[in-house]
């Protein structure tokens, strides 16, 4: 075992060398590379430690990992994706609704697709904690996942665990989803084995009992919002194509957010222009900096049109004066011909 201190930090703990020269070696280096992320999935039943374990390892690889990247539900995570910095880590943590998750596990299978790009373009390291790794579509445990780690309890004690690399976790995928099977059979005599196993201990990485307070504490709310507002599968796949076509919306036509209410309430769409901001910055828009540009742009329109009603008045008082001048001429005209006119009569 490996003894890890992150710098700065107070807490340490220790890590199963295998898993620490992996993280070393493979995870770390990957995440340098052009878009490149790395997704873990981390199953187990419940009280296991699987979230100790994830947290450990997210806290090794990242370093800055706080309470804020560790999120609860789908919504909080799509934000969280967003809001990271290329290299960081953002723990999924769906273990504590149980085995009756699936709908709301529908919303990892959509993010994991939909975030594809800001994930690789932010070389993401990204963990999802799952009560089985068997409740991912497909796509997601095949192709999105880049390694699983099932952690168990051996004879009533917590702390083991197994990892199952991209060729093995496809295997246990295919053969063991019907029954839900770790110890899936693939042939006559043949079953999908991993000899990477390990321990770890239940030190919580994130810094002192206060802060482990904190996190329970966060951890109980979401789950209390969950009990009293359950999102279905097709709730939530209606609320991502909507705040797509609401992003996408304002992208194009470069309206304010304002704007935008307005247009909705003409169809009796009830969205205030906080709420259409919020959609939008999930989707990295910026509405302060299209603020400045229009300010900038409205200072010199009213810049252009001081100068234009500037000249205008110069133009105006020069006709003005032109003509003044053209008025006292002829009036000097008609003066000096009237006294002509008298000499001549005097002669």
């Amino acid at each position: 075992m490996a003894k890890v201190k992150i710098s700065g930090e107070k807490t340490s703990y220790y890590m199963d060398d295998r898993l620490k020269k992996n993280l070393d070696e493979k995870i770390i280096p990957n995440l340098e590379k052009a878009d490149k992320d790395y997704i873990l999935a981390m199953d187990g039943a419940e009280g296991s430690g699987k979230s100790t374990l994830a947290i450990q390892i997210g806290k090794y690889v990242d370093p800055t990992l706080n309470l804020s990247r560790i999120v609860f539900d789908g919504e909080t995570f799509r934000q969280a994706i967003y809001k990271a910095k290329p290299g960081q880590c953002v723990i999924f943590d769906e273990a504590f609704t149980g085995l009756s998750s699936r709908s709301s596990l529908s919303s990892i299978n959509t993010a994991l697709v939909s975030l594809m790009m800001q994930m690789r373009q932010k070389n993401l390291f990204v963990i999802l904690v799952l009560p089985t790794f068997f409740m991912l579509d497909k796509y997601a445990a095949l192709f999105r996942t880049r390694a699983l780690i099932h952690v168990y309890q051996n004879k009533g004690v917590r702390g083991y665990f197994r990892v199952y690399d991209k060729k093995k976790k496809k295997y246990l995928y295919l053969y063991g989803k019907k029954d839900y099977s770790y110890g899936a059979k693939t042939g006559k005599n043949k079953y999908v084995i991993t000899r990477f196993k390990g321990r770890f201990y239940g030190v919580f990485a994130l810094g002192d009992a206060t802060m482990e307070k904190k996190y329970r504490a966060k951890k109980e709310k979401a789950l209390e919002e969950t009990q009293k507002n359950p999102i279905s599968a097709g709730q939530f796949k209606y609320k991502e194509q909507r705040d797509k076509i609401l992003y996408l919306f304002r992208k194009h036509t470069k309206k304010s957010y304002q704007e935008i209410e307005e247009i909705l309430l003409d169809i009796d769409l009830d969205l205030s222009y906080v709420q259409i901001r919020n959609i939008c910055i999930k989707f990295g828009d910026n509405q302060k900096l299209e603020e400045k540009k229009e300010k900038l742009k409205i200072k010199r329109e009213a810049e252009e049109l001081k100068e234009g009603e500037l000249r205008d008045k110069v133009l105006d008082n020069g006709m003005e004066q032109s003509i003044e001048n053209i008025e006292r001429m002829i009036k000097e005209e008609d003066k000096e011909n009237e006294e002509e006119l008298q000499l001549g009569n005097e002669y």
